[in-house]
């Protein structure tokens, strides 16, 4: 990993204002399309409490419920440097310290929660 680069796993809930409104979990859309923004980041506020209290692993809760194709990888994206992601998900993650995860996270693909892992 390049030293300007960061490492983050992340969980994405798609809701009816995403810009691609379907998933390896919902490939006709349905219920993407009648998921809000509200039930989106309540849903990801219930998974954060659960990793951060120890219930769950983040990366089991990305594998089972991320929208992402990450999330055979249990929600890992890999490296990546300033440029690659959608501002609001890149600024989020440089400002985390490795180990920590973000509040929710807003972009046109959906709401996040992330994880910097390097």
């Amino acid at each position: 990993m390049a030293s300007n680069q960061v490492r983050a796993s992340h969980i994405l809930i798609k809701h009816e204002g995403s810009r691609r409104k379907s998933s390896w979990k919902d490939p006709e859309g349905r219920i993407i399309s009648n998921t809000t923004r509200d039930a989106a980041v309540s849903q990801l506020k219930s998974f954060r409490d659960d990793i951060i209290s120890g219930k769950s692993k983040f990366k089991d809760v990305a594998s089972r419920f991320s929208d992402c194709s990450s999330a055979k990888r249990g929600g890992d994206l890999g490296p990546f440097g300033r440029g690659q992601m959608q501002k609001p998900f890149e600024v989020a993650t440089y400002a985390l310290e490795v180990g920590d995860i973000s509040d929710i996270i807003d972009t046109d693909s959906g709401a996040h929660i992330i994880l910097r892992t390097g």
